[in-house]
């Protein structure tokens, strides 16, 4: 892999960030003249919290954000903050930061995302290529349907069918039924001092209905493009080779067809990051997972500006680094790719 091929992969992942970055800071402002501070300030008024002064409150809050000052200067004094990591102050939260907001609630959102992706790509990628070789199980056969099925359902619909059932009690169940909790990451009012045990299992109970609605709605897609590359790389003459040499046929399943069927879907894996991502942020609403998410959510509903953009940006940065990470290791994989480079 050259130094050209690396640069210019580091140099796409930059521009994205800046133009991500450039788009979050002037479609608010193109969209709409609103004022957020001022939005926030009269908000806080009207339910009591503001009596006096609003107009010197905003003044001051316009002069700390630079919200007074000529657009031109509030991008660049925007860029140089997002540069040393500064997002600005939470309206909701003053005066906590909205890096520290993120920083509180990302190892949540990738402990969900991380665990459901690889776990779906892993269980669609070997049964799907299972079945498309020859000698497949026959229950396998019989359960991959059922994914299939699954898998055009969007995950915020997969999760009010799994909280319907097994997070809801109902006349037709044995009393102790309600087998998984509702929401949350852990028990409602249970303090925890450090990580233990019994706080790991409760993590572990909380986030089993949000992370089996990601997984079975990816398995039977991951599933649906392994068999078809399979199926066609059982074709290629150099597996028909390794079977004439005699090779064993776990080392002609694994080292001659998945390893070059699974080539397509790792670029799959990094186009569909974006949708993944998106849908991630509604099952943590639905399941009120402390993550990305349901923090997105409040800021929505808060009309905590700051936080709606730094959570935007960081998403899109998150994208962005999956994506290029695997630009780096594609070739690294295949050497075709390598060669090309």
């Amino acid at each position: 892999m050259s130094i050209t091929y690396i640069g210019a992969r580091v140099g796409m992942f930059i521009l994205v960030v800046w133009l991500a970055t450039t788009v979050i800071f002037f479609l608010p402002r193109i969209a709409s003249d609103r004022n957020p501070v001022r939005e926030r300030m009269i908000m806080m008024a009207a339910t009591g919290n503001l009596s006096t002064g609003m107009e010197k409150v905003v003044a001051a809050y316009e002069r700390d954000y630079g919200l007074d000052q000529p657009l031109y200067l509030q991008y660049i004094r925007y860029l140089s903050s997002v540069l040393r990591g500064d997002l600005n102050v939470s309206l909701i939260r003053h005066p906590t930061t909205v890096m520290d907001l993120i920083q509180e609630r990302m190892p949540w959102t990738l402990g969900l995302v991380g665990f459901s992706i690889l776990v779906a790509f892993a269980l669609g990628s070997l049964s799907g290529a299972t079945l498309a070789w020859p000698g497949a199980p026959t229950w396998l056969k019989g359960v991959l349907p059922i994914f299939l099925t699954l898998s055009p359902i969007p995950y915020f619909m997969l999760a009010f069918f799994l909280i319907f059932i097994f997070a809801v009690r109902h006349e037709w169940q044995p009393e102790w039924w309600p087998m998984l909790p509702i929401a949350g990451a852990s028990k409602v009012g249970t303090i925890y001092d450090g990580w233990d045990l019994a706080r790991v299992w409760d993590v572990v109970r909380h986030s089993i209905l949000p992370a089996s609605s990601i997984i079975l709605s990816q398995v039977g897609f991951w599933a649906l493009g392994m068999r078809g590359m399979m199926i066609t790389t059982a074709g290629e003459d150099y597996v028909t080779l390794a079977q004439m040499r005699g090779l064993r046929p776990d080392r002609i399943f694994g080292q001659y067809g998945m390893r070059n069927a699974l080539l397509p879907q790792l670029t799959s894996l990094a186009l569909a990051m974006s949708l993944i991502v998106s849908g991630v942020i509604l099952v943590e609403y639905i399941f009120r997972y402390p993550g990305m998410g349901s923090l997105l959510f409040d800021a929505i509903a808060g009309f905590d500006y700051f936080v709606i953009y730094g959570v935007v940006l960081v998403l899109i940065i998150f994208v962005a680094t999956a994506t290029l990470v695997l630009d780096l290791v594609y070739p690294l994989i295949d050497p075709r790719v390598r060669r090309a480079a």
